[in-house]
């Protein structure tokens, strides 16, 4: 697993005419080191055959070795971290700053991330304690028994496969996300989203609710459920993403990330208008995607994107 920064930033590339259906172009990037909780905003990232580089590397995990995430504890949305060259800087409110190498791990363990039982490394007795204090019920004078967590690194020894029924039979590795290397939105489904909440008489929301990874501008709403493979012009060689599967929503998108506060509105609306038979009339936004090709290269904001629609 590669260790670079992503946050050196190059110039960005001019937009070419292309034979595809659709030109887009890269709006916003984001990459999530810790999973479920906040995610970094960055201009450029590596691309990695699991993703951007530093996506969901590292997880908690509670004392029997399973993820814990927004869903149950949503103060977790609190919880922001900071890319260094060579650490990641967490911070919280009402906490220092907990300052985690990134090539440094400790003690191995085993750790499940839903269905998926893999070997990770802890993190170490500072970066539980941190965890424990700031998730904990009785944080911040809440009351309530705390509960210890612990912070563990991915093994990147270790292939954790996505689900081959949707990619088709490629071999896709990811860290600790829900399943696959990356989730890509459009900011046109956001905006179809705002229309309606502010319609029915709820406040817009951001695009961070989502955790996408890649945000693509200059489609139509929801085109991204429906694109072929992605081709992407780095400047140098081309990227192509695989869109693979729809993303189907947990109340996580309920979630205020400014505040950790949850209430329905948002899950309501999608609810009213983006079930997909696909994944059994669950609720989606957004489409997972795999690496096809492309590895190492740089993803920039601003880099030109190019798709044909799928009718399968």
């Amino acid at each position: 697993m590669s260790l670079h920064s992503p946050l050196i930033v190059y110039p960005v590339s001019a937009p070419h005419n292309t034979p595809f259906q659709l030109s887009a172009r890269i709006e916003r990037l984001f990459v999530y080191p810790v999973k479920s909780c906040a995610g970094v905003e960055v201009q450029q990232a590596v691309l990695t055959e699991t993703g951007l580089d530093l996506d969901r590397a590292w997880m908690v995990v509670d004392t029997t070795g399973e993820f814990v995430s927004q869903r149950e504890l949503p103060r977790m949305a609190l919880i922001r971290p900071q890319l260094k060259t060579e650490e990641v800087v967490l911070r919280a409110p009402g906490m220092l700053g907990l300052h985690l190498q990134i090539a440094a791990v400790e003690e191995p363990m085993q750790v499940r991330v839903w269905d998926d039982s893999v070997p990770a490394y802890d993190m170490g007795d500072l970066a539980a304690q941190w965890f424990s204090d700031f998730l904990a019920p009785g944080a911040n004078g809440s009351g309530g028994n705390r509960r210890p967590y612990r912070l563990v690194r991915f093994d990147p020894d270790h292939q954790r496969l996505s689900n081959m029924g949707w990619t088709k039979g490629v071999a896709a590795p990811n860290l600790f996300s829900d399943g696959f290397p990356l989730l890509v939105t459009s900011a046109a489904s956001l905006d179809g989203l705002n229309r309606r909440l502010l319609a029915g008489g709820s406040v817009a929301v951001g695009m961070e609710r989502f955790r996408p990874n890649i945000v693509l501008s200059g489609l139509e709403e929801h085109d991204e459920d429906r694109l072929d493979t992605i081709q992407i012009d780095t400047g140098e060689a081309m990227v192509k993403l695989q869109p693979v599967k729809p993303c189907p929503r947990c109340p996580i998108p309920n979630i205020d990330p400014s505040t950790a506060r949850s209430s329905p509105e948002v899950g309501d609306m999608l609810q009213s208008y983006r079930q997909d038979v696909r994944v059994g009339g669950a609720v989606t936004f957004g489409m997972n995607a795999i690496v096809v090709e492309g590895v190492d290269r740089l993803l920039r904001v601003g880099q030109t994107a190019s798709a044909n629609f799928r009718f399968d």
